[in-house]
């Protein structure tokens, strides 16, 4: 078959496109393989220059290692070293963070912080151990220390709890007396008493410290409901300071105690039988060791004795207290300021651990707690009045009278 010139020509060019395509093809290879192997000697450079970042451990994981063991591995081991198990743990951190503003920072988690402060406050050891234990500078500890309990104390209004009357379906034996629906109807709310915890001050404020036995301490009034929740707490005064001055600042505060009319908290005999603070009859038995021997013999020891089995509430939560944060037990070395601080923020945790954990630890050991001993001097605390002394006594008598009738002596 012959080619004519026209055929001639198209296959002429059709060659001569197919050669430059070729050719470009070729020359973008190269330029790919140019590439890479630039790349490829820009990496080698990088790795060479940061090596260390990619073959050296993480600084801290000796801190990682150690806050996992604390408080993601074992309830048993949370329980021993921060007094709360896991679940606990974590709601209090997650508490912190979204209402106390505290979060984590470049080297230290939220949770090591929260560690650090609980552990503190439940072992008290001095700084130099607890930066030991915690592979952290002692200037560490201490901020984070602070941090912590800055952010806890603004929890006092989701960790104090409202105080709720009496009703009628209690089944406690102890409370259910003073539900009352006869005459005035008054009821109660729980008790509340005062406490010493015991400080180093400098020589020259020292006399404003000393309490009724000579030690050196703040007095620390605290208010709780029937289930040993911390209600209000009000820390700082000296030792010295009477227990009616402390009550008397604490109800006229802004945001102090309020006793709404109707309701009551029960007192010990140091405080005035006045409306809202319902105390015990004077010079006769009252103290629950004092209840061994015979039955009561008037309507006044009766009410003395079911007053006190009922009152005890509030050592017993001044003794779970003490039990539980060491730190409560021993003379502190922190500022005046910052111990009151500490005082409150154990309350505020002792209800965090209430509220979440089914079992309380600790509180078995309140079984052999001891009563506090307390004076009997008369403290002008609030106003007295005839109508709230004529009611106790009638109360007292009616169930008095009651108590005769189920023993089977019948009523006066």
């Amino acid at each position: 078959m012959d080619i004519t010139g026209n055929e001639l020509d198209y296959i002429s060019e059709e060659t001569e496109v197919f050669t430059i395509v070729t050719h470009l093809i070729r020359q973008k290879k190269v330029v790919c393989g140019l590439a890479i192997i630039v790349v490829q000697i820009a990496l080698e450079r990088y790795y060479s220059r940061h090596e260390s970042r990619f073959t050296e451990p993480n600084p801290f994981q000796e801190q990682i290692d150690n806050i996992n063991r604390l408080v993601r591995r074992s309830d048993v081991t949370c329980l021993e070293q921060l007094r709360m198990d896991r679940n606990c743990f974590m709601r209090l951190c997650n508490l912190i963070e979204t209402v106390g503003g505290l979060s984590h920072s470049r080297s230290v988690c939220l949770e090591e912080k929260v560690a650090m402060f609980l552990y503190t406050i439940a072992h008290y050891h001095k700084n130099r151990v607890v930066k030991h234990h915690f592979f952290r500078s002692g200037q560490t500890v201490s901020r984070h220390f602070n941090d912590v309990l800055r952010a806890v104390i603004r929890l006092q209004g989701q960790l104090l709890v409202k105080p709720e009357p009496i009703t009628q379906a209690c089944t406690d034996d102890r409370w259910k007396i003073f539900q009352v629906t006869f005459e005035i109807e008054y009821n109660c709310l729980g008790a509340l008493d005062g406490t010493y915890i015991d400080v180093r001050v400098g020589p020259s404020v020292r006399p404003r410290y000393r309490n009724r036995k000579r030690e050196l301490a703040i007095n620390v009034l605290g208010v709780c409901n029937t289930d040993m929740n911390i209600i209000y707490v009000l820390s700082g005064w000296e030792g010295s300071a009477a227990d009616s001055r402390i009550l008397r600042d604490a109800i006229t505060r802004t945001n102090g105690l309020k006793i709404p009319t109707g309701l009551y908290y029960l007192v010990d005999a140091g405080y005035t039988n006045a409306e809202g603070f319902l105390a015990p009859y004077r010079g006769k038995r009252y103290h629950l060791k004092e209840w061994d021997g015979p039955a009561p013999q008037d309507h006044e020891e009766y009410f003395n004795m079911k007053h006190a089995q009922a009152r005890n509430v509030i050592e017993r939560t001044f003794g779970l207290l003490k039990i539980r944060w060491a730190i409560l037990r021993s003379y502190s070395f922190f500022p005046i300021r910052t111990q009151s601080r500490i005082v409150t923020a154990c309350c505020l945790v002792h209800n965090h651990i209430r509220k979440e954990m089914s079992i309380v630890p600790h509180e078995h050991e309140l079984d052999n707690l001891e009563e506090e001993d307390h004076d009997d001097d008369y403290i002008d605390t609030v106003e007295t009045s005839g109508q709230w002394i004529d009611w106790r006594d009638a109360f007292a008598q009616h169930i008095y009278q009651e108590w005769q009738e189920r023993r089977g002596h019948g009523g006066n």
